[in-house]
């Protein structure tokens, strides 16, 4: 069980908890609060905790607290609480705040008036509470995807009370980190374990946190560390997911994360097929590794056939022998042309849909066609060059090249 910790801040009686650094990681989840009584911490935790410094049973100077800042941040725990204001912490060094910052370590000052039974109670109720409503929507959620489910009526009930959005056009994007293996040949088991872990646990901290502020978004985590989402069908999604896989960097760490995204489904009873369709999307992002880390399985047909090339290098000479006489490396838009021949072919060819699909004049097109045409020594009628161009720029869409310009 774990709530974010923004929430928990936000709870009724709290309200006095002040952040003073880190606040751009509040959407950490926080499994249980914990009162170090120790000097240090390090050994005492395993990630995720709420740490409570009271000052009482051990002197807390300022590199005291320095060091707890720096082995709260190693070890992953959601946050540091100083308590302030009685006759063991004064106010909170400078320098600790500073260095919180620094790592992004989520600081909060707690006065000694309010007393630690409280803050407690409080957030061991609610962790409780959030706890059960999570699960109960993660069974749900998981018997949906599965197919693993007694009656599609009492599953809509239940949705209807955990309040989860089912029946609504939906797109289902399957996630997974990679190269797990590779992260423990380098570190060893005990470390490989600790990173494993921490990368897992940041990544499904960021995904609740990206889903709670996407309206309708959901998500879950199946066997075998598949993240799930569940996110409303619309016409940025695929640009909403680029800027999300960019977030998730950091957190995957050493890791490799790739996304499959299905085609749309309008209500809970296709959830197992579109499931089908994002994890075939999952292996083909995985194989071919594009820029943006995401296979749509509505482009799957082509690109299952690569998929079955073993020699990545003879898919890039395809579309090097293909687009490259095209690719204007003087020029201030190099790609202008391969986004011409883009839209002319997305438009089958008809120039003045083409212009106004790219906003330009039609005269504009014209030139570029005959360009396209000088430079590939092909004509834009050869339905063999079409046919080409069109596989070609699907992969070269997925290359980090036209994520550069």
């Amino acid at each position: 069980m774990s709530l974010a910790l923004e929430a928990l801040l936000s709870l009724p009686g709290l309200e006095v908890m002040a952040v003073r650094a880190g606040a751009r990681n509040l959407q950490r989840s926080v499994r249980w609060p914990y009162v170090a009584e120790n000097e240090g911490i390090a050994e005492w935790v395993m990630g995720g905790e709420l740490v409570f410094v009271t000052g009482i049973n051990h002197p807390r100077d300022e590199a005291n607290l320095l060091r707890l800042v720096e082995d709260g941040d190693a070890v992953g725990i959601a946050g540091l609480v100083i308590l302030t204001g009685g006759g063991y912490i004064h106010e909170i060094p400078a320098a600790v705040i500073a260095r919180a910052e620094q790592l992004g370590l989520p600081l909060i000052e707690q006065p000694y008036a309010l007393k630690m039974v409280l803050v407690t109670h409080l957030i061991g109720t609610a962790l409780v509470q959030m706890g059960q409503v999570r699960r109960s929507r993660h069974d749900l959620l998981g018997q949906l995807l599965t197919g693993d489910y007694p009656s599609l009526a009492i599953a809509r009930q239940r949705a209807a009370h955990l309040q989860l959005p089912l029946d609504q056009p939906q797109r289902l994007v399957a996630l997974r980190l990679s190269a797990v293996e590779a992260l423990f040949a380098r570190h060893g088991a005990e470390q490989g374990e600790r990173l494993w872990q921490r990368a897992r646990q940041a990544l499904e901290e960021h995904l609740e946190a990206w889903c709670r502020r996407l309206p309708g978004a959901m998500h879950a985590v199946l066997p075998g560390e598949l993240f799930v989402l569940l996110l409303p069908a619309r016409g940025d999604l695929r640009e909403a997911l680029a800027q999300l896989y960019s977030k998730l960097a950091e957190p995957a760490g050493e890791l490799d994360l790739f996304m499959g995204l299905s085609t749309t489904v309008h209500d809970c009873a296709h959830y197992r097929q579109a499931l089908n369709e994002a994890r075939q999307a999952l292996d083909v992002a995985h194989n071919l590794r594009p820029a943006t880390g995401l296979c749509d399985f509505s482009e799957l047909g082509v690109l299952r056939l690569l998929q079955g090339i073993g020699d990545r290098a003879v898919i890039d000479a395809f579309v090097t022998q293909t687009l490259g006489s095209l690719i204007e490396t003087g020029r201030k838009h190099p790609h202008a042309l391969l986004h011409t021949l883009d839209a002319l072919l997305g438009e089958n060819g008809n120039a003045q849909r083409a212009a106004q699909r790219l906003g330009l004049h039609r005269n504009t097109i014209n030139q570029r066609m005959q360009r396209i045409e000088q430079l590939s020594g092909l004509s834009l009628d050869d339905p063999l060059f079409r046919m080409n161009a069109s596989v070609a720029l699907l992969i070269w869409r997925m290359s980090e090249a036209n994520n550069k310009e």
